[in-house]
């Protein structure tokens, strides 16, 4: 008798923004609870700041953490946060 598969959810533990258009050599690296922005020019890391932050806002409003969401769900609140920076 084979043992039984449970059956694995997929969750996010973390989410990474990295910025490519750095061209000063300053090295940027910002992390919060649930995101690391690292990299980017000053304005575009400024805006992938300001994503996180608005990320961390809908978590809170949602009373969830980042694990307790589904893939999906984290998905959904990070095209979220994104569309509200306007980046």
């Amino acid at each position: 008798m084979t043992p039984k598969k449970r059956k694995r959810t997929k969750r996010v533990s973390g989410v990474l923004g990295v910025g490519l258009d750095a061209t000063d050599g300053i090295k940027r690296i910002t992390t919060t609870e649930s995101m690391t922005v690292v990299g980017g020019s000053a304005d575009t890391h400024e805006r992938m700041q300001e994503t996180a932050i608005k990320f961390n806002e809908a978590l809170e409003k949602k009373g969830r953490t980042l694990p307790e969401l589904s893939v999906k769900q984290a998905a959904e609140l990070l095209r979220e946060a994104i569309r509200r920076t306007g980046s």
